[in-house]
């Protein structure tokens, strides 16, 4: 006797993700990671007023794909040992010309020149406010990232009673 069919049920996995550290902290550490493996043009996009897609957007370009995967590998290693968080999502590591590493609310992107200039991620989201990182400099001066902390203090401050 043949038994009868059942239907083919398939569960989908959801954008969702808890972290312990807020976006700017992930976003801080991926800037310094990509300075340390010296990316050129890092630029941190603030996705919170125009898109539910990301809180911050981290970009950078290496000269070469081994410079490509060493900034990339250099994110998600800084990440995992600075704030204990591995990618939700990661594309690119077959060929190395555009690694999108996804944290949900940080996703950075590291570009070879030729795909940065393609893709041009700055235009497409140009209504996001931006910031360029001195290559001689670090997160800590990044004044994007230092607002995200001074609003996420003053809400705090707001919430508790305190003014």
């Amino acid at each position: 006797m043949k038994s009868p069919e059942r239907p083919i049920t398939t569960t989908r996995k959801t954008k969702k993700k808890t972290s312990h550290n807020p976006a700017h902290v992930l976003a801080a550490q991926a800037v310094d990671a990509m300075l340390e493996k010296k990316a050129h043009a890092i630029t941190v996009l603030d996705m919170r007023e125009v898109s539910g897609v990301a809180d911050f957007f981290v970009i950078g370009t290496g000269d070469s794909e081994p410079q490509v995967k060493a900034i990339a590998d250099s994110v998600r290693d800084r990440i995992r040992e600075q704030c204990q968080e591995k990618p939700w999502h990661t594309e690119g590591t077959d060929h190395w010309q555009w690694v999108l590493i996804d944290y949900v609310d940080v996703v950075a992107h590291v570009f070879s020149p030729e795909r940065r200039t393609f893709y041009d991620l700055e235009r497409l989201w140009g209504d996001a406010p931006r910031e360029v990182v001195q290559e001689d400099s670090s997160a800590a001066g990044v004044k994007i990232l230092q607002s995200a902390t001074e609003k996420k203090s003053a809400r705090r401050k707001t919430a508790g009673g305190e003014t």
